[in-house]
């Protein structure tokens, strides 16, 4: 994820959308925007910060601005409080919004229209977005966009995001100069918010308007303390499943293209260094990398969809009691999950927890979670170590054992973050009690468009992180395995003689305990950029000394010389072993200093030692050695 801090703006007409949590808006700037989004830091904080260019009818260009959600503008988490900051032309670096964009969840006015009457006692322009209109319609609740905005005295536009209804109305309406004038702030205070929405509603004949929600029902399944955690186990399983089972034909698509590529080079180009580096370095290290692009897009697509229908915060309201059980509550849930797919945007979620020893906790735990940098090292000694065949069920049923597996990896993380945060507990939390409050929205389909949009934003970070630190690493060590030279009459593969056999001969003293042999050692020093580049770094060590230049070839080459000891240790060091500097320096950044991420990087250091040379130990007692 980009995290530029932001200190100048274009000038132009500055629109922020603002909103309750769950209430569409999302959606709806994606529908405003489409792909002409960035994304970047608030001045001095960690909140994510997304901007978009807006087309009007009348062909104006304006900048939208996504607030972070909020219920209330007297902040009580640091995303409220950015929000509060950026209305009030308070936040560091960021113009005062030019008219404010009210996004309201149509079936539930009665709390988001609260957030409205605060953004018009700010004085700015207001236009306000009836969102998620069909939805009301299905609830039976029929409600007038004029009456209200006669109500509120600003325009009301009734919209459904997801299938774009009274876009094109809401971009014809920011086109007519009359609306971005402030409208007469609401009487009283927040105080009196409350009643002056229930007056509104009684006017409008919403005030008692209590529908049973369809979400209602399917809860009474999802949210059951039996079913519902079996259900949760149920869908985790299948998606690791899926993440094997349905990215081996675009995996076997991306490694015959990179083979091709070398292939090409290997007879376009004359032997010597430069074919070297294009083919056994950047071709090999690289390709070795983006095969698994297929697994990661489809682990993130399982998340998104999730996300969007509005499930996983059923899933933290399961958790709850067991989170309790280790100290924590089930708001921890939320950043955890994301931090399967990256722990960075998972730490930066803690905000919303409330209690500083809570977030702290939760930060330590992250990097404890199976990301998707770890899933092309699981991949590859997977497929190199583990056979690709199906365990038979009853009634003919079967599971893929490498797929059960990767699954096994992934409750290796989530068991060492719960036994990590039950010695916490015992050692920091002093019996504090802890409720979840949160709200649970009401289940939809998700999106297509929401969901391929966030996609194709995930696939550009990832193939920016393969062209930019994977690439300069891969060139890095392709130059330290390649020189010097080895002397006149040396018999052994010339990379043992240079720069990376030194360097793996000199780690190995401390790492053949844990059966590391010098290659591995080489591969996971410029593994700490990001754990990926093992991969592409054990790719051009094997390649530059006889091995294969393709995934495929390097499985084989490391099955064959490897033990299968050495591969659960490795599986094991990965498991915990906090491989990114840019998770540390998340951690720095949302702390404010060096002694939270050095502790929590000590930790997992030695976690990772010490797991590995026990997985080690046991595998070659067993008879794996």
């Amino acid at each position: 994820m980009q995290t530029a801090v932001v200190h100048v703006h274009p000038a132009g007409p500055l629109l922020a959308l603002l909103g309750n949590p769950n209430c569409g808006k999302t959606a709806l700037f994606n529908r405003l925007t489409g792909s002409r989004q960035k994304v970047a830091n608030y001045a001095g904080v960690t909140v994510e910060r997304v901007e978009g260019r807006l087309a009007t009818a009348g062909g104006r260009v304006l900048r939208l601005l996504d607030l972070p959600g909020a219920y209330s503008l007297y902040p009580r988490s640091p995303d409220e409080r950015v929000t509060r900051d950026v209305l009030m032309g308070h936040a560091a670096g960021e113009k005062r919004p030019d008219l404010v964009l009210c996004v309201v969840d149509a079936a539930n006015l009665r709390r988001h229209l609260k957030l409205v009457m605060a953004a018009l006692r700010l004085g700015l322009p207001c236009v306000v977005a009836l969102n998620m209109a069909d939805r009301a319609e299905r609830l039976g609740l029929a409600v007038d966009a004029e009456a209200l905005a006669a109500e509120l005295g600003v325009p009301v536009v009734r919209t459904v995001a997801t299938s774009g209804e009274g876009i094109d109305a809401l971009r014809a309406l920011l086109d007519d100069r009359g609306h971005w004038a402030p409208a007469p702030p609401p009487a009283g205070d927040e105080s009196t918010d409350a009643e002056h929405v229930q007056a509104i509603l009684k006017r409008l004949g919403l005030a008692d308007a209590l529908p049973e929600e369809p979400s209602d029902r399917i809860d009474a399944w999802v949210l059951h303390p039996v079913l519902g955690p079996l259900l949760l186990a149920l869908l985790l399983f299948l998606m690791f499943q899926a993440v094997f089972a349905w990215a081996e034909a675009p995996m076997g698509w991306i490694e015959a293209g990179a083979a091709w590529a070398g292939g090409q080079l290997a007879a376009a180009l004359p032997d010597g260094w430069l074919r070297s580096l294009l083919v056994d370095g950047i071709v090999a290290g690289v390709g070795g990398v983006l095969v698994f692009l297929p697994q990661i897009m489809i682990l993130f697509g399982f998340i998104l969809v999730l996300e969007d229908s509005g499930y996983l915060p059923r899933a933290a309201y399961l958790l709850d009691r067991m989170m309790g059980g280790l100290g924590l509550s089930g708001r921890s849930f939320i950043p955890l999950l994301s931090s399967f797919a990256c722990a960075i945007p998972g730490i930066m979620a803690t905000r919303t927890i409330a209690d500083p020893r809570d977030r702290l906790v939760t930060m330590a735990l992250a990097p404890l979670m199976t990301c998707s940098a770890r899933l092309p090292v699981y991949a590859l000694l997977i497929g190199a170590f583990v056979p690709a065949r199906d365990l038979a069920l009853a009634g003919g049923v079967g599971i893929g054992l490498q797929g059960l597996v990767l699954f096994g990896l992934y409750v290796a993380g989530i068991a060492s973050a719960a036994a990590v945060a039950w010695v916490l507990k015992h050692a920091t939390a002093r019996g504090a009690v802890r409720t979840l409050m949160m709200e649970l929205p009401s289940y939809h389909w998700p999106d297509a468009r929401n969901v391929l949009l966030g996609l194709w934003q995930r696939l550009v970070i990832f193939l920016r992180r393969v062209g930019g630190v994977i690439l300069v690493m891969t060139v890095a060590i392709w130059f330290l395995a390649s020189f010097p030279a080895p002397p006149a009459g040396a018999t052994g593969p010339a990379i043992e003689t240079s720069f990376a056999g030194m360097l793996g001969g000199a780690l190995q003293t401390v790492l053949a305990p844990i059966g590391f042999d010098w290659q591995i050692s080489v591969a996971l020093v410029p593994a700490m950029a990001a754990r990926e580049i093992v991969v592409s770094s054990l790719a051009t060590v094997y390649a530059l000394g006889g091995g294969g230049d393709d995934v495929t070839q390097l499985a084989a080459a490391i099955a064959s010389q490897w033990s299968l000891a050495t591969a659960l240790a490795l599986l094991a060091w990965f498991v915990f072993a906090p491989q990114c500097v840019s998770t540390l320096a998340a951690i720095r950044r949302e702390t404010g200093g060096w002694k939270v991420p050095l502790a929590v990087a000590g930790y997992l250091f030695v976690l990772a030692y010490v797991a590995a040379g026990i997985t080690y130990h046991v595998a070659r007692a067993l008879g794996a050695g």
